[in-house]
């Protein structure tokens, strides 16, 4: 492990908050989701808190059936394209990381290439791409399939397409382009690089008509938490959002990927893990704990349900509230979100909780959110931290945006005095101050 560490740190960005019920508080903005100002004043206030980078999640798809469920749920009915919104939201920043979501399964690796590689040089080398294999059904009915292909393809196609991805951002070396006027060359043709590539899901012949970036190539995130997602990660990943839900566990998934990196022919150092920590802050941790359960005890019992069943991918609509799901009901496997599927199934096996007792245990997909002081959640990110569980963190807040200022005048001022976080951002681009290195061109021996 390096010396002298700094804490990495993202914002998640979920418009009025990360609760489901968020957009039911009166200290959000229900409307956020279509607010550009809203958007710009986030990024300006983590820029303030020199976040390494805003983080936009995403799915191509959204709910088309059972409306009177998902009308009550405020975190799906609309977004902004992840790569329109990070382009304009990089004109209000000058040093903060834009990174957003793009699916494997429903691109095409050409256009994913270009729209990131256009991204990271309108940044000025400050893009991100987060790498999907999307566990949506809904999705995949916006793209001519009734259900998304097996969990196993998704992913043997995702490793081909980085692969395609990242040639194609090579295109060009560095100094390919010379604008040469007095030989009338606008690029050395010596240092253009088209790909000939030929796989199972994928054959290009072609190159994107961009530069190559400031950074080398944009910072690829993953989150993958299944067996295949973790192996993913390690071979793919720059930086990785962890999910574990306690520091013994949060050191085993960062020893394992850490690890697993190694078979890939890679340092553990060139990879960033982030688990994700999501807060309640206030000036107790009594009060801190209040205004969760007052988040908790807004949220319907159609949401509840909806909100369990898409990760059970079950029907729950007829199931009571106050009574354990039986488990001859359960499927025998999940084909979207794996590990999330695996965890739920088995707590239920175990622990035979209710269904209103489980949604309150996985409001939070089964991450602990933390209830308490300022220096209370910089103790906790200290502990993490310096325990080899985490390079950094994920974060988000239950709601936004008053949540997001109380850190950044409060928890960051606090973990800059202990010397964890930096006073000043490192460089320019992403991969400077996230402590990586820039990559070399794959084209060059």
């Amino acid at each position: 492990m390096t010396t002298n560490r700094k804490m990495r740190l993202g914002l998640l960005s979920r418009n009025t908050g990360a609760h489901i019920a968020s957009w039911l508080s009166p200290e959000t903005q229900a409307s956020a989701a279509g607010d550009l100002s809203y958007y710009i004043k986030m990024v300006q206030t983590a820029e303030r808190g020199k976040f390494d980078f805003f983080f936009e999640t995403d799915s191509p798809g959204i709910a088309t059936d059972n409306m009177v469920t998902w009308s009550r749920n405020g975190f799906r009915h609309t977004k902004f394209e992840p790569l329109t919104l990070l382009s304009v939201l990089s004109a209000s920043t000058t040093h903060l990381g834009l990174g957003g979501t793009m699916s494997t399964t429903f691109n095409e690796p050409y256009n994913v290439a270009r729209a990131f590689a256009s991204l990271d040089l309108i940044t000025g080398g400050r893009g991100g791409w987060n790498v999907v294999t999307t566990a949506n059904d809904y999705a995949a009915r916006n793209f001519g399939l009734d259900k998304l292909p097996p969990h196993d393809e998704r992913y043997e196609r995702a490793y081909e397409f980085v692969e395609v991805v990242r040639k194609l951002w090579d295109t060009y070396e560095d100094d390919a382009f010379i604008w040469n006027r007095e030989t009338s060359q606008y690029i050395d043709p010596d240092k253009f690089h088209p790909l000939e590539h030929d796989g199972k899901f994928f054959k290009v012949h072609g190159a994107i008509a961009s530069m190559r970036s400031p950074q080398g190539q944009p910072v690829i995130f993953q989150a993958g938490a299944s067996n295949a997602g973790r192996d993913f990660a390690a071979a793919t990943a720059d930086v990785v959002f962890g999910s574990a839900r306690d520091l013994t566990k949060a050191q085993a998934l960062y020893k394992d990927i850490k690890t697993r990196m190694l078979k890939f022919g890679r340092d553990p150092d060139d990879l960033k893990l982030l688990p994700g920590l999501s807060m309640v802050l206030a000036d107790s941790a009594e009060e801190a704990e209040q205004r969760y359960q007052a988040l908790q005890d807004l949220v319907h019992p159609d949401v509840m349900r909806q909100t369990l069943q898409e990760d059970l991918e079950m029907n729950l609509r007829d199931f009571p509230l106050d009574e354990p799901i039986p488990e001859d009901k359960l499927p025998e496997k999940a084909n979207q979100h794996e590990a999330y599927f695996n965890y739920l199934t088995n707590l239920i096996r175990t622990e035979k909780p209710t269904l209103r007792q489980l949604f309150h245990h996985w409001s939070n997909r089964g991450r602990n959110v933390f209830c308490g002081t300022p220096k209370q959640a910089a103790d906790l990110m200290e502990q993490f931290f310096t325990s080899e569980a985490a390079d950094g963190f994920m974060i988000s807040f239950q709601t936004m945006p008053q949540q997001l200022d109380l850190f950044v005048d409060t928890v960051i001022p606090d973990l800059q005095r202990r010397g964890l976080f930096r006073t000043e951002y490192e460089g320019k681009t992403l991969r400077e101050n996230l402590g990586l290195k820039r990559p070399k061109n794959s084209y060059l021996k």
